[in-house]
């Protein structure tokens, strides 16, 4: 496959992966409080969960899960209840070091947690399977090519978003500054949930 056959694919995913939502909102987050090097954990378990769910909607499983409701709606309830746990611990704390309701960054698990229990990102692996199909001569190399272009895609947005919260804590001088962005952070995680419920 050529590079021009690949460039919707890569456009599609840049734009799956770098609007906001809980995951870029978290690694914002992160990054303000622990800075990059102790964000890595999180970043990377997001990655390996986009990357897992690209590979699993190339392989159909995604359509299994979707179709069933049960097993769906108990994802987003725990989804939902562990994300808005987060945004209240995030909305209550203060300026980093000096605060201990947030001690230290969402783990690697934590991290694979959020995504793999994300309906969202079920859907747009998915979508992307059922579009970029005849990008691959069949299912393996289908999940091969979603879960490079996905995981890349994901793993740069992430560091990004991290990026942009590790120069907001180096414009923030005051405490109340540091709560200003702290309840924005909270309100836009748990804003988040609600796509997850559409």
């Amino acid at each position: 496959m050529s590079p021009d056959q690949t460039l919707p694919l890569i456009a599609f995913a840049a734009a799956a992966m770098v609007t906001p939502g809980a995951t870029t909102t978290l690694a914002t987050a992160s990054g303000a409080h622990f800075g990059f090097r102790r964000s890595l954990p999180f970043m990377i378990g997001v990655t390996i969960g986009v990357m897992a769910m690209a590979t699993a909607a190339a392989a159909g499983l995604a359509s299994l899960l979707l179709a069933m409701p049960s097993l769906e709606l108990v994802m987003k309830l725990a989804g939902s209840a562990y994300l808005l746990w987060l945004a209240i611990k995030i909305g209550r704390s203060g300026p980093p070091h000096l605060d201990r309701s947030i001690a230290k960054p969402t783990s690697f698990l934590g991290a694979l947690w959020i995504q793999l229990q994300n309906p969202k990102g079920w859907a747009v692996t998915l979508g992307a399977a059922a579009s970029f199909g005849e990008l691959a001569r069949g299912a393996g190399e289908l999940a091969a090519l979603l879960g490079a272009v996905f995981g890349v895609l994901a793993l740069l947005s992430l560091m990004l978003w991290c990026v942009a919260g590790l120069l907001l804590a180096r414009l923030l001088r005051q405490a109340w500054q540091w709560r200003v962005l702290n309840i924005a952070l909270a309100l836009a995680l748990a804003t988040s949930i609600l796509t997850m419920w559409r």
